[in-house]
């Protein structure tokens, strides 16, 4: 059981639902397109070799019935000659009586050139009686002197009232004749007494036997053959292999075996066998069985090739139909990842048709305006939210140096320093004029600069000799646009906890240039700097925290707020030497004070 759930866990561990749908269609259709070809391959050798099988009997049945008819035919001729009184005549006659000259010989004499004239197929006719007086042919023809035809088969058999139908074999009855014939033989008996007086035999000549297997056609390489009831060849086309012993036929398995068919262990030969009870003669039908299984092999081969087509139609129409199943699908994954990369303005076609990817891609448009309503609500609330923070933002970072700057005014004003009162006083009220007006809340980087160097000339005042302050900002990089109140919070933490720690004077340097891309800009001081676990906790909110680590952290998140988290600012600083404060925003040559939103950046 598990074995199956893990093969299909496999199945659909292709990337795609179509290649899984293809893949499973192209399997199904394959492996019914085989199951099918193995079926039809193997039901069409057997229709093949039963049809052949048949054919081959039907064909040697007709043998048979052509021999026998043969057979029939000269049985009916001998019947025809030994109702002859005059060959009745000849046998009772004396040998030494001048058989030559009755005319009942001439008679039989007549009849014997007759036949073999009309019948070109009869080699001899003769009669021999047991007295030894015989007629071949006629009077002139002699028998051979050193053949004793006493001994021959046809003629013990046929003196014994047999009727006999000799294998095929070489005649020497006949004086400097060797012909192969077949010998067909009968007794002649005395009407009177029935006694058997003589022998009539007619010699066949062997093609007569031969042509009638021999128009039958078992192939190329197939062939008939003849045996008697013995088991002994009367005729085969390859007589002369058989008596050399190149070649065996298996006699035995067919006097053994009944009317039918069978194949040869070796599986190459199909033996087909057919019964004369007219002759006693088996008839056998060899054929090969590579060249029956000829046009099933053709068969095969164009199942086979059928099979390919089909299949190849059939993955064809799989990717049609995975591809036309599948579209709807893809098109929704597309629109999904769309979706995650923040694109919303998404509506999906609904389809003509009603199924489950219909209702699938209906609750995916209902779902996206859903998503689309709430990001809305969430956008206006979280703007609101900002738009508070940043309200709360500069609240905190105002009252701050607004205090300590009072408390310096008060100071000087105590000292009778009424020049200096009231230079302090006017440089404040710039600063709380930029920072507290209703204005947009982007501002050039220049208006933040002279915005910083106010603040500086107050902290000049305040400190006297002990600070210094240099500002470098290219011309390139005035017209970017900033958010108000960046630098200062900066500039006061090096004031307080980097120059006002420091024993001499201390120097505040300003840079800005455009770099990589981006306007750089740096505060840099000469201070006391920070160790290494001071700067890993600049960035770290906590409930109780130091001023200028509170502003730090605003500065940080007013900058990703506007920008992204790619932008923002980071530290470094060397212990007794100083630290440089690294601002980085886009750069921009044109001042356009619109809000950039990062959906993924508000915090």
């Amino acid at each position: 059981m598990n074995g199956k759930k893990d093969g299909l866990k496999t199945l659909f561990r292709f990337k795609s639902l179509q290649t899984t749908i293809l893949t499973v269609l192209v399997t199904l259709v394959s492996f019914t397109v085989l199951i099918y070809l193995i079926i039809s391959v193997r039901q069409n050798r057997e229709t093949v070799l039963e049809t052949s099988t048949e054919y081959t009997q039907q064909l040697v049945d007709m043998v048979n019935v052509d021999i026998d008819s043969y057979f029939s035919n000269m049985n009916n001729m001998a019947q025809l000659i030994m109702d002859n009184s005059n060959i009745e005549n000849f046998l009772l006659a004396d040998r030494d009586n001048h058989l030559v000259e009755k005319p009942y010989v001439g008679r039989i004499e007549e009849q014997f050139r007759v036949l073999r004239e009309t019948r070109d197929d009869i080699y001899n006719i003769g009669i021999i009686g047991k007295s030894g007086n015989y007629l071949v042919n006629n009077t002139t023809m002699k028998i051979n002197p050193y053949a004793d035809y006493s001994k021959t088969e046809w003629y013990q058999k046929a003196m014994e009232g047999e009727e006999v139908i000799t294998p095929s074999h070489v005649q020497n009855l006949i004086a400097d004749e060797y012909k192969w014939v077949v010998t067909l033989s009968q007794s002649i008996q005395n009407k009177d007494t029935g006694e058997i007086e003589g022998v009539l035999f007619i010699d066949l000549n062997y093609r007569s036997i031969s042509t009638l297997c021999e128009n039958i056609s078992l192939g190329s390489k197939g062939y008939v053959f003849i045996l008697d009831k013995d088991g002994k060849i009367i005729y085969h086309p390859r007589q002369q292999l058989l008596y050399s012993g190149v070649q065996k036929e298996e006699t035995g398995t067919i006097l053994r075996s009944g009317e039918g068919s069978f194949i040869t262990r070796d599986r190459e030969r199909l033996y087909t066998i057919s019964r004369s009870h007219t002759t006693g003669w088996t008839v056998v039908g060899v054929a090969y069985l590579n060249e029956m299984m000829e046009k099933s092999n053709q068969t095969k081969k164009l199942y086979v090739l059928c099979a390919i087509v089909l299949i190849f139609v059939a993955t064809f129409i799989s990717i049609f139909l995975s591809n036309m199943i599948t579209k709807p699908i893809r098109e929704l994954r597309s629109s999904m990842k769309r979706v995650e990369e923040g694109n919303l303005e998404i509506f999906l076609q609904k389809p003509d048709y009603s199924n489950e990817i219909a209702d699938l891609i209906c609750s995916f448009n209902i779902m996206i305006r859903r998503i689309k309503q709430l990001m809305e609500k969430i956008i206006d609330e979280q703007a609101e939210k900002r738009r508070s923070e940043l309200r709360a933002l500069q609240a905190q970072i105002n009252p701050h140096f607004l205090y300590n700057t009072l408390d310096s005014i008060i100071w000087m004003a105590e000292s009778s320093k009424m020049a200096e009162v009231i230079c302090m006083t006017s440089s404040l009220s710039k600063l709380l004029r930029k920072s507290i007006s209703k204005q947009e809340e982007f501002v050039k980087v220049s208006d933040e600069i002279d915005y910083v160097r106010e603040y500086l000339k107050i902290q000049k005042m305040r400190y006297h000799d002990k600070l210094d302050y240099e500002i470098d900002v290219d011309e390139s990089v005035m017209r970017t646009p900033i958010a108000k109140l960046i630098l200062q919070p900066l500039v006061e933490n090096a004031i307080y906890h980097g120059i006002k720690l420091k024993e001499g004077k201390g120097l505040i340097r300003i840079t800005g240039k455009k770099e990589k891309g981006k306007t750089v800009l740096k505060v840099i001081d000469n201070g006391v700097g920070m160790t290494k676990e001071v700067l890993a906790k600049l960035f770290v909110e906590r409930e109780t925290e130091d001023t200028g680590k509170v502003g730090v952290l605003n500065v940080q998140r007013r900058i990703q707020i506007y920008y992204g988290l790619e932008y923002g600012i980071h530290y470094e600083s060397i212990p007794m030497q100083g630290t440089t404060v690294y601002i980085e925003i886009p750069f921009t040559d044109d001042f356009a004070p619109e809000r950039r939103q990062h959906h993924e950046t508000i915090l």
